[in-house]
């Protein structure tokens, strides 16, 4: 396969991805829609459920193979009643930018990584992030959820739409090259 028949089959898959991801972010199944009487949230993070059990929701953060403490965090985020990710995450103090494309769909950055000039490494050799369309198909903050008894799940939801509940796990993760997969147990 050439190199440019590589970049163009890379290029429709990353937008097929893109589309998938935000027609998924405007979509939210009627059996998950919460009553309009369900009682407000209550968030404020907690930074001592880290390593304990964690009544809200626990976020996570992992910049993966960048390996870049500022990004990383696990917090726990108090709530009573399923409340939106993207709401929980700022109540976390977890900063998310998305493309310029994309602004609010999308999660291009979070708490500044991968910085514009940071040299991501990949199969390929180096990239750099500029948040301007879509993320690169090979290195992208991916989002996860996690039932409190259950394994982790790739989310079919955007942070705008996602509501997360008590219990569950919540997790943003940097990928590149496909690893890692999945969230650590």
């Amino acid at each position: 396969m050439t190199l440019t028949k590589m970049r163009t089959a890379a290029a429709s898959s990353l937008a097929a991805a893109g589309l998938l991801f935000t027609l998924a972010a405007c979509s939210t199944p009627a059996a998950t829609q919460p009553s309009t009487s369900a009682p407000a949230a209550t968030a404020t993070a907690s930074s001592s459920a880290a390593s304990g059990p964690c009544a809200g929701v626990k976020v996570i953060v992992d910049s993966g193979a960048l390996k870049q403490a500022a990004a990383d965090s696990s917090v726990c985020v108090p709530v009573d009643a399923p409340t939106l990710a993207s709401k929980v995450l700022d109540e976390a103090k977890v900063k998310t930018e998305g493309t310029d494309a994309y602004p609010k769909e999308l999660v291009c950055r979070v708490n500044g990584v991968p910085a514009a000039d940071f040299d991501i490494a990949h199969k390929g050799g180096t990239y750099r992030e500029e948040c301007k369309k879509m993320p690169a198909a090979f290195a992208y903050w991916s989002l996860w959820v996690k039932p409190a008894s259950g394994a982790w799940a790739y989310a079919q939801e955007g942070l705008a739409t996602l509501k997360v509940s008590p219990g569950q796990s919540l997790e943003l993760l940097y990928t590149v090259d496909g690893a890692p997969a999945a969230p650590a147990a």
